[in-house]
């Protein structure tokens, strides 16, 4: 077994230094050096990029003998504050509906989306902060996505993990606080 181990080994380490002498003779240092220092710093920037919280959820329809949902009920996602939010509700965790669970903290960062309040019709901005430092609460999940822009309009994007600025990266839930009135 040993001597079939060793001619496996010998031939792995011919090919390999076959494969190495042959790439030498047809490329130069510098292309080697180059290539060598995208890989080096695309690695290194692989853990920066911001990843998608979707978890691949599909868009579900609602049942149509369903009633609509109270646009004013702030325990259920069609309240209008959370037109744009994606992610547990915080009032459904130990928090409220501005106000993250004890134990966990506002991101550092947000994203903002613009709400139309049916009771006024008027349009009012909400930024949304997750709360981060626990484990991510098994609450009431919304995923509304309305006027959501793509991903490289990061402050317009809610697919993001937002907790990634502070120093306990860990999602728990998400709060939706009324920042004012929309200009018109």
């Amino acid at each position: 077994m040993k001597r079939f181990f060793d001619s496996v080994l010998t031939g792995l380490d011919k090919g390999t230094e076959n494969l190495t002498r042959k790439v030498a003779q047809r490329s130069s240092r510098r292309s080697f050096l180059s290539r060598a220092g995208m890989l080096m710093l695309g690695s290194a920037m692989l853990p920066v990029l911001p990843f998608d919280r979707n978890a691949g959820k599909a868009w579900a329809g609602e049942a149509e003998d369903e009633a609509p949902a109270d646009p004013n009920d702030p325990t259920a996602c069609e309240y209008w504050r959370y037109c744009a939010l994606d992610g547990n509700l915080c009032n459904d965790c130990g928090g409220t509906l501005t106000t993250c669970p004890p134990g966990s903290e506002a991101s550092k960062v947000s994203w903002v989306g613009t709400c139309r309040n049916p009771n006024d019709d008027k349009d009012y901005l909400v930024s949304y902060n997750d709360c981060c430092g626990k484990v991510e609460c098994n609450g009431t999940f919304c995923f509304t996505s309305e006027r959501e822009r793509p991903g490289y309009r990061m402050g317009l994007h809610n697919d993001i993990n937002w907790c990634m600025a502070n120093a306990s990266q860990g999602y728990h839930c998400t709060v939706a606080v009324l920042v004012g009135m929309a200009d018109a």
